[in-house]
């Protein structure tokens, strides 16, 4: 019985779809914060002198600590968006897939 309702819940279109979009959505966002990380570290690598540059004439701040602020920020910003869209759209896809399998 068990194995006959995963086959069903497998073959299902909805169910195709919402492995489809959940992914690509994933692979989107995974692929952004691995690109602001990748570039970040990269201008660590080879330009220091810019993330050390004083942001105002006399501050300890530098310009790397509010970008380093702001990939932290939007690592977390990119993780509600995709809380969101499961809660929104694929939730309700997966509540269709197991009310028309079962």
């Amino acid at each position: 019985m068990h194995q006959e309702i995963t086959h069903r819940i497998r073959n299902h279109p909805k169910f195709a779809e919402l492995v489809h979009k959940r992914s690509r959505l994933g692979l989107i966002l995974s692929l952004v914060v691995v690109a602001m990380y990748f570039a970040f570290i990269l201008l660590v690598a080879f330009a220091p002198g810019v993330l050390g540059t004083p942001i105002a004439d006399g501050s300890v701040i530098t310009v790397g600590i509010p970008i380093g602020a702001l990939i932290i920020v939007l690592a977390f910003a990119l993780t509600g968006i995709y809380v969101r869209r499961a809660n929104a759209e694929f939730d309700e896809l997966n509540r269709q897939i197991i009310e028309e399998t079962l």
